[in-house]
């Protein structure tokens, strides 16, 4: 068989996407539903539909597909995100190797600080927790120093709008911002003194790419009995060792 014919044997039709009968595809409807479970964790049937703009029966037809898979599961007569969507969740990040490289200069900050240290990334608004080590006194930080998802304007956050860009943040934005986003690539650091979480406060540096574009951000997470200004070397000295970490790979 010649080559013309064998790529025409081994062609694949194109995929095909239904719609369901809201005239969207059944795959935008499918992750409607998930962020509707992740918004509403635990809500019944008639709430997730709502709040994505579904049919009951459609949404529910989806919703039981994806308990199958296990990519949602049923909890209290509610939904609730599935393991599986959590374990692929887990395998992303922004830059090969950004895991790996971090792990080693974390876990001997957060030993060396007591402190809890997280790698973020910012995303549709939001800096996302990719990955977190927590120190010894970790458990006397305030309610929410262990949620996933935080708005923009963390420390995390406003290190890599300000490193980026200085319109980088979605919506309006505060008068001084561009003022703060100078002043804080001057200083390679943002500082959070419980601005985003009552008794939370972070020290944050960017993390370079072998591009030497920030990727990721560093934070280091405490209590207000520390002082912040003493913490931002030893940060952005870890920031160092994992941005040259990530150039070695």
């Amino acid at each position: 068989m010649n080559g013309r014919r064998a790529a025409t044997a081994t062609r694949r039709p194109p995929v095909r996407v239904a719609s369901d009968s809201g005239g969207r595809s059944v795959l935008e409807g499918a992750f409607a539903l998930l962020e509707a479970v992740e918004r509403t964790e635990g809500a019944g049937l008639t709430r997730i539909a709502a709040q994505c703009g579904l049919p009951k029966s459609t949404a529910y037809r989806l919703l039981e597909q994806m308990v199958e898979l296990g990519a949602v599961e049923r909890r209290s007569g509610g939904y609730r995100m599935g393991p599986r969507i959590f374990r692929l969740g887990q395998g992303w990040q922004p830059h090969p190797g950004l895991r790996a490289a971090a792990r080693a200069p974390a876990r001997r900050l957060a030993a060396l600080t007591g402190a809890t240290v997280t790698v973020n990334v910012l995303r549709e608004g939001r800096t996302l927790v990719l990955d977190r080590t927590p120190g010894d006194s970790a458990g006397a930080l305030g309610r929410g120093a262990d949620d996933v998802t935080y708005p923009w304007f963390t420390a995390a956050g406003k290190v890599l709008a300000a490193a980026a860009h200085p319109r980088l943040p979605p919506g309006p934005v505060p008068a001084a911002w561009e003022q703060e986003a100078r002043a804080i690539r001057e200083h390679g650091a943002a500082l959070d003194r419980q601005t985003v979480v009552a008794g939370v406060c972070c020290v944050a540096v960017p993390l370079y790419g072998p591009n030497g574009i920030p990727l990721a951000s560093l934070a280091l997470v405490t209590d207000p009995t520390h002082s912040l200004d003493r913490l931002v070397g030893v940060v952005q000295q870890t920031g160092r060792a994992i941005g040259a970490a990530l150039r070695g790979r």
